[in-house]
């Protein structure tokens, strides 16, 4: 096998016209590098450069589109001075196209066994000082296996819609996705999210934050045969992981590691498959956690940290209770801690850290660690419940209804403690 054998399936967007100035449109070059590769697959390499696009992308079956970056990169240059802006260097793809317009076809749409690594992509239209253009999902996941690695998305309307496909990786993913992060819906078979961190790399002006606080998702799970997800972040964003049934039904997810802050609703859980629902393992929040009403699959909550927001905070209008707890779904808590709870200024010294209003529900070897009016309430819904072995700060404050069927015993009053104090970005 000679030299240029042994590179046989491995193409340079400049050998089809792809000029990165920032100022070309690149779509009809890089379609032509992509069509050529998925010929019989292979990858396609854009080396470092600004590549401007005013239409989109379709990444053939078997097919990367690779640039230059090793690993995920970062750039906050925009808000932090002297660090690196986007362009500066490495391999960047600026979208023009489909402003205002969400529901137009995805920017890049991957397919099975199709890649999309190692390129920022940005936004160069979309603007900080006023409420942010819609923009269409900058990558649709379809097919079997299609993946998205060590990639950043600095500046998306809407990120990655991971609906109708088998087998997702979504590894190494950073960003600000000002409205929606990820989409996960109408998938059979098991799907992966890694390190995935929503932090605001790109602005934190008033009007940005302000947007996100009030109307941003990050992580929106519906239909998941087994999602699995681990070391995955988020912040200000009004929902951190809202679970629910998007028309597919509702699914089940395992996370681990993962946590959002500065919210109003950290978690939000409408819908959850009732064989299966969904674990959290060591994670942490920092807002209301909610389960609604029309719960009925299973939540647990193991070695997970909880704490509140100070009204006023990023816009945040304040916690009220670390937990809200509805539904038919069995709730269990072991091993968690909670704090900062009662925030909410209408109904200060009223309001539990924990509210339990579902049927059935499990407190264990829990940590309270403010020494306030309130711990735990429990209604009348209640059917079946245990608080059994927990701490709590000044003594045990648990308010039970006279009709609630609860079994409380074996708690433990801790000595008075000074409450956390947290760092609130600004």
């Amino acid at each position: 096998m000679n030299f240029s054998e042994s590179f046989a399936g491995l193409y340079s967007v400049l050998d089809f016209g792809a000029v990165g100035d920032g100022v070309t449109d690149n779509t009809a070059a890089f379609a032509a590098a992509l069509n050529e590769a998925g010929k019989k697959g292979g990858i396609v390499y854009a080396p470092p450069g600004k590549y401007r696009f005013d239409g989109r992308l379709n990444i053939p079956v078997g097919v990367t589109l690779q640039g230059s970056f090793g690993s995920v990169p970062a750039h906050n240059g925009n808000r932090d001075k002297g660090l690196p802006k986007p362009g500066d260097f490495g391999t960047v793809l600026c979208p023009y196209a489909d402003k205002n317009d969400e529901n137009a076809p995805a920017f890049i749409t991957l397919n099975t066994n199709s890649t999309l690594k190692g390129v920022l992509v940005w936004y160069p239209d979309q603007r900080e000082d006023g409420t942010p253009y819609p923009y269409p999902w900058t990558v649709a996941m379809r097919g079997k296996d299609p993946a998205i690695i060590d990639t950043e998305l600095l500046n998306p309307y809407n990120a990655i819609d991971a609906s109708m496909n088998e087998r997702h990786i979504i590894s190494r993913v950073f960003g600000q996705p000002l409205r929606r992060g990820i989409y996960i819906n109408a998938i059979y078979d098991i799907g992966r999210v890694e390190d995935v961190h929503f932090n605001p790399w790109w602005s934190m002006k008033p009007a940005i934050v302000k947007f996100m606080v009030e109307e941003g998702e990050a992580f929106i799970i519906g239909r998941t045969d087994w999602e699995y997800m681990v070391n995955c972040f988020s912040i200000f964003y009004h929902i951190g992981f809202r679970f629910g049934d998007f028309g597919a039904g509702p699914g089940n997810a395992v996370l681990t590691q993962c946590g959002h802050d500065i919210a109003p609703i950290t978690v939000q859980i409408d819908a959850l498959q009732p064989h299966a629902g969904v674990s959290f393992n060591n994670c942490q929040f920092m807002g209301d956690f909610v389960v609604n009403e029309t719960n009925e699959g299973p939540v647990r909550l193991n070695g997970c940290g909880f704490w509140g927001v100070v009204p006023g905070s990023q816009g945040n209008p304040g916690t009220r209770s670390n937990l809200h707890l509805n539904g038919r779904g069995h709730v269990i808590l072991n091993g968690c801690h909670f704090t900062g709870w009662d925030q909410f200024p209408e109904t200060k010294g009223k309001a539990p850290s924990v509210e339990i209003n579902c049927r059935t529900a499990a407190i264990t070897s829990c940590d309270f660690i403010d020494d306030k009016p309130c711990h735990i309430t429990v209604s009348e819904n209640v059917q079946d419940c245990v608080i059994l072995g927990n701490k709590f700060s000044g003594g045990a404050r648990i308010v039970k209804d006279e009709k609630a069927g609860a079994q409380i015993g074996f708690n433990i009053s801790a000595e008075k403690r000074e409450a956390p104090k947290f760092h609130i970005p600004g």
